[in-house]
């Protein structure tokens, strides 16, 4: 059972990591540009609500009604919303608890085992926004 808290806390993390790589990674960088996430939908219809977009929106309720993008300009008042109400701040809070709560769960495996390089797994996540 440790080892499916492992997997679930590993998953957790590595997706709340993805979610604020969506909003500081470079256009330049591989990978899916800046704000493409948000950009998929607005707040009250199906889209992509990240974790940094959900702890924004408890301090800014403007950020709901911008995230329509129907204006010029609204998704990047929406990025910069999501940056200046702590959101990213917040996310990687998150991403670290459950970080560290997979590499508890690794606790169980006898020393020795398969444990560091799971454990790497979990830090190298991280290391993806730090």
């Amino acid at each position: 059972m440790l080892m499916y808290e492992y997997g679930k806390n590993l998953g957790l993390s590595f997706q709340v990591v993805d979610d604020i790589l969506d909003f500081t990674q470079s256009a330049e960088l591989p990978g899916k540009p800046a704000g493409s996430d948000l950009a998929k939908g607005n707040l009250t219809a199906p889209g992509n609500l990240t974790a940094p977009v959900i702890f924004a929106l408890e301090k800014s309720p403007k950020l709901r009604e911008i995230t329509e993008f129907r204006e010029s300009g609204s998704l990047d008042e929406a990025t910069a919303l999501v940056m200046d109400c702590g959101g990213i701040e917040r996310a990687q809070e998150v991403a670290k608890e459950r970080a560290d709560l997979a590499i508890q769960n690794l606790r169980c495996l006898p020393r020795g085992s398969y444990e560091p390089a799971l454990e790497e797994m979990v830090l190298c996540n991280l290391e993806r926004v730090h």
